[in-house]
């Protein structure tokens, strides 16, 4: 691990940079397909959000390319009594360096999912998430939110798809030579991807549909072309 920002043997270092993972490049987007997107290199920070561990992934666009810059996990504190404050805190510091570094122009944050069974957890996700979107603010970071069946749709084509098969998805999109672990990194790059592939989908204009009929008003052929 590389990144670490304190050597508190009680706090563990709120950074962690997954080393294997930089300077990977794949060509995700054709430069045609950036039509309509900002000109020049644009960068992209995908959030997967926790108050434990949130993963982060930031890439590059440029001339029609997705380039992995970093991505990692940014740990919190343990939870002991009432250090709630502290762990915040070491959550927004940590995220305001990542963007301190690479400044990116979007951040994509996965939407929290909650459950009735766990209205604790739903809480203290909030509270994380809230700390998140203020760092980005004070950053002038552009917060996008996506839901977590909208992102994994968009890198597997499922919907439904289990940790595993996005962390293989992302793997396969970077050209990585393994998965991307632990998975909340493979989540965040998902995240960052979806935005990209949006981009791409606005770039190539909205879907038309065309019917054709025969004299006889009965339709011939319905079909459907970006």
């Amino acid at each position: 691990m590389i990144g670490e920002l304190s050597s508190a043997s009680l706090n563990p270092p709120p950074r962690e940079a997954l080393e294997y993972l930089q300077f990977f490049s794949c060509k995700v987007l054709q430069s045609e397909s950036m039509a309509g997107t900002p000109q020049g290199p644009f960068r992209v920070i995908g959030i997967d959000p926790g108050l434990n561990i949130t993963g982060y992934g930031v890439m590059e666009c440029r001339n029609g390319e997705i380039k992995l810059l970093e991505a990692g996990v940014i740990r919190s504190p343990r939870a002991r009594g009432d250090n709630l404050p502290a762990r915040l805190e070491s959550l927004h510091k940590g995220l305001r360096e990542v963007m301190a570094e690479f400044r990116p122009r979007t951040m994509c944050l996965e939407d929290v999912y909650s459950h009735t069974a766990y209205p604790r957890t739903s809480i203290l996700m909030g509270h994380a998430r809230g700390v998140i979107c203020l760092a980005a603010r004070q950053a002038g970071v552009a917060v996008v939110n996506l839901s977590a069946k909208r992102i994994k749709q968009s890198v597997t084509g499922n919907g439904n798809a289990s940790k595993a098969q996005v962390q293989r998805a992302v793997q396969q999109a970077f050209s990585l030579g393994r998965v991307p672990h632990p998975p909340d990194v493979a989540d965040a790059l998902a995240a960052g991807l979806c935005y990209a592939y949006s981009l791409k989908a606005a770039a190539n204009g909205p879907r038309r549909e065309r019917t054709i009929w025969k004299s006889n008003s009965r339709r011939a052929f319905s079909g459907a072309r970006m």
